[in-house]
């Protein structure tokens, strides 16, 4: 998209507010609701965490990362721990400034006090190499299967975080790992 229509589109949603909002039963207009809409606050609302700032969630890409260690360590300390799933959120893969806030396993943690966290999907990706089923949990409130998006890779900051979902069990997060270091060479 050319600089122009980039800008006029910008200006558009900046007057008419964001104009996709998700279907998440119980959460629409709650600020850092899963039902929030898509495009980002509403005037007045404010943002969801990981959604700005320096706190904001940002996706990374999974080759150029370094040297990754993946270490099973769930705590319900209110942190962001490996081995848990956690809501922050989500920029859209186009890198527009949309997102959402959804759910993302946390894999390994980095240097000081950031992690390295996958998009969770409910959209069926049966026997897609790219996708690892994980089964359903509580971070998803319909109680729909889930799976962890390998290419989808995020590095989640303190105060990105909006709340724990849950702890995945250590054998369905070493299938993701397992999958993670086959890609990518992580440990």
């Amino acid at each position: 998209m050319n600089t122009f229509l980039r800008i006029l589109r910008d200006l558009l949603s900046a007057l008419t507010g964001p104009s996709r909002p998700t279907s998440r039963p119980g959460g629409a207009g709650r600020p850092g609701a899963p039902g929030k809409p898509s495009g980002g606050s509403r005037p007045g609302e404010t943002p969801s965490p990981g959604q700005s700032g320096p706190a904001a969630t940002r996706g990374v890409d999974p080759r150029r990362v370094g040297s990754v260690t993946m270490t099973y360590a769930p705590s319900r300390d209110g942190d962001a721990d490996p081995g848990e799933i956690v809501w922050t959120w989500v920029p859209f893969e186009e890198n527009d400034g949309r997102g959402k806030d959804r759910p993302v396993l946390v894999v390994a943690r980095l240097q000081g006090s950031d992690v390295l966290a996958i998009a969770l999907t409910s959209k069926p990706h049966a026997g897609q190499s790219d996708f690892v089923p994980i089964g359903a949990g509580p971070w998803d409130s319909q109680g729909r299967p889930s799976w962890a998006n390998l290419d989808r890779v995020f590095r989640l900051r303190p105060g990105g975080m909006r709340r724990e979902a849950s702890g995945l069990d250590r054998k369905t997060f070493e299938q993701v790992t397992a999958a993670l270091s086959k890609r990518y060479g992580w440990r």
